[in-house]
């Protein structure tokens, strides 16, 4: 099997950055979008739930167009469109013309995403998740850092330094279109023999496995942005805190995540898969349950802990799903990611109406428990299958 080639893998995770720095950067931008439109949780978490629905609905289509048909340009053109939408926010003063850009970041993050992961797939290597880890740790820091960034922008410039989220975009298109033919030959060749072949319809055992891998990666993703967003809304808003020690707290939390996908991936790819998810779900519900008690430096060291923990098996949920459905890599992809970390955005819409009945307090409690949700599930799942035609 070919070794693991890190320049294509390094360019795909920059692309990976730059695009979801800006799923990142929104959850941070909200209190600033409720307090400049007068807004309520509800519709401020309304907000994050158009950008993820769209992904959740489009993302998959992508996959199984991606499936039919590699289509390379996505991946240069994805990241401007996805930079576009969130850039332009920061002067848009109607609540429906901000969903309506915010929307625009989602197709983009929709449209790179399928093509990203099963492009990266090619280039991996023997050990996939390590390799997989890799491309995703890119789409980890974006997320991290987007925060931050996103922050430094607003609190320098006013809500109309969004602007600057445009840059990185035109950037990475232009890098990606220069090195398109090296990035997207082995998908093409993998493309034409699999046509030659046969596809077998999918076991029971399959789509219950892959049923399965999705429901905790939205559990996940439900816990990733829930805090993300309710983060910044509990030391803002509840506790009338710096705004910017809000996004630090974030960016800890989700720097480290990415740290954990780098650190876990070699060691679920040693101990096994399903092993090492069981153990970051269960190990991650203390260290959110500490970080909730806790109070300053501490608090950045729990939630890095936490962040570490929960996010390290990003990757490797996509690459057992890819495991569970290798001749759907499109669809294996975009649902695995398009579709659990935006699904995971109606569970943020769901903390917005805590939030508005009980109280933010009680919106952060909820969050600490899916982890143990998630772990219960990780139990049964059955993996790896032995598929058909194999010994």
């Amino acid at each position: 099997m070919a070794k693991m080639n890190k320049k294509a893998l390094g360019l795909l995770s920059t692309a990976h950055f730059v695009t979801d720095l800006n799923q990142g950067a929104l959850p941070a931008l909200l209190p600033f979008f409720k307090e400049a439109l007068h807004l309520s949780y509800t519709m401020a978490g309304t907000i994050l739930l158009s950008a993820n629905l769209t992904s959740s609905i489009i993302q998959p289509i992508f996959g199984h167009l991606s499936d039919r048909r590699p289509i390379g340009w996505f991946l240069p053109l994805a990241p401007i469109i996805a930079c576009l939408g969130i850039s332009v926010s920061g002067f848009i003063p109607n609540y429906f013309l901000l969903l309506a850009s915010i929307i625009l970041t989602g197709i983009g993050v929709a449209i790179f995403h399928p093509e990203g992961f099963k492009t990266a797939y090619f280039f991996t290597g023997e050990k996939k998740a390590t390799g997989m880890s890799f491309f995703a740790v890119g789409g980890n820091l974006g997320i991290a850092l987007g925060p931050i960034w996103a922050l430094l922008l607003v609190t320098s410039l006013g809500l109309h330094g969004t602007l600057g989220m445009f840059i990185p975009g035109i950037l990475i298109a232009v890098i990606l279109f220069f090195n398109l033919p090296e990035i997207t030959s082995p998908v093409q060749s993998a493309h034409r023999e699999a046509k030659k072949g046969e596809k077998k319809p999918l076991t029971k055992g399959q789509k219950w496995t892959f049923f399965l891998l999705i429901t905790i990666a939205t559990i996940r993703a439900w816990i990733q942005f829930g805090l993300a967003t309710y983060i910044p809304f509990y030391y803002i808003n509840y506790l009338k805190g710096n705004p910017l020690y809000a996004g630090k707290l974030v960016s800890t939390f989700l720097i480290s995540g990415a740290v954990g996908t780098l650190i876990g991936a070699p060691l679920a790819d040693r101990w096994g898969h399903k092993q090492f998810l069981n153990i970051t779900l269960l190990l991650s519900f203390p260290f959110f349950l500490l970080f909730y008690s806790s109070s300053g430096f501490l608090s950045f060291i729990l939630i890095g802990i936490a962040g570490m923990v929960l996010i390290s098996s990003f990757a490797l949920t996509t690459v057992m799903a890819q495991a569970t459905l290798p001749q759907h890599l499109g669809i294996a992809s975009g649902m695995m990611v398009g579709f659990s970390m935006s699904a995971g955005g109606i569970g943020v819409t769901v903390l917005g109406a805590i939030a508005d009945t009980w109280g933010v307090p009680m919106a952060m409690k909820t969050i600490l428990i899916l982890p143990l949700i998630a772990f219960g599930l990780s139990l049964i799942l059955k993996y790896p299958l032995k598929l058909k035609g194999e010994q």
